[in-house]
């Protein structure tokens, strides 16, 4: 089972992700764990992403399809569900088109549906557990808000040390990468709505803005 996952920053889908990975034994890949793979493990492609990332320059699609498609290929035999990725109409296409070239049947497009406004306000609360990042913390939120251990704040889950990410408290970078992915035209959203229209592929769209376990159930429900 093949799952192309879609969501804005906030809206849970890494944790929703983790959820079915555990359900269904098939592997959660996110895109950005598949350049720091190619780049720690001095890979051509990676060695080639490296030169753009230290430039600041965005990695293009012909070097980062390739390493996704790659990842993809190891998971055949369990199923993967593919989150971060793609991030523009133009990378869906160019997506669709290498999975189809590739023989890899897209069976499931997820996506998780937030409000704007609720997605920003999520992001900034969000604690990252230096364990696991995909342990849910957040501090406005008592269903999964950390504990407190000797005077500080840890993850509920493990214990771990919490951290939140910088560009998490910068409302500009949030409103940049939110940008990205509500746009309709040529963002994350067109993608979203090309993979909708797309034959032989069933569609789950959820309300991200319930909590964890309503939304992994509306999912589950869908999915066999």
């Amino acid at each position: 089972m093949n799952i192309l996952t879609f969501g804005p920053n906030g809206s849970g889908k890494g944790t929703q992700g983790a959820i079915v990975k555990e359900k269904y034994g098939i592997d959660h890949i996110e895109s950005g764990a598949i350049f720091r793979e190619h780049i720690k493990g001095g890979t051509e492609l990676g060695k080639k992403a490296k030169a753009y990332i230290d430039r600041g320059d965005l990695v293009p699609d012909e070097i980062t399809i390739p390493m996704v498609l790659e990842t993809l290929g190891n998971s055949k035999a369990k199923g993967w569900l593919l989150d971060g990725f793609p991030r523009s109409l133009a990378q869906a296409e160019a997506l669709d088109k290498a999975l189809k070239d590739a023989g890899m049947k897209l069976d499931y497009v997820l996506e998780i549906k937030l409000d704007r406004q609720i997605a920003k306000d999520r992001i900034m609360g969000r604690r990252l557990c230096a364990n696991d990042n995909n342990h849910p913390n957040h501090i406005a939120f008592d269903a999964i808000k950390p504990v407190e251990k000797d005077g500080k704040l840890v993850c509920r889950v493990c214990g771990g040390e919490l951290s939140a990410r910088a560009d998490d408290q910068d409302e500009e970078a949030i409103n940049k990468r939110h940008n990205i992915y509500y746009d309709e035209t040529t963002g994350t959203m067109a993608a979203v709505n090309y993979f909708k229209k797309l034959q032989g592929t069933s569609i789950i769209s959820v309300d991200g803005s319930q909590g964890i376990k309503e939304v992994s159930q509306l999912i589950l429900k869908e999915l066999p």
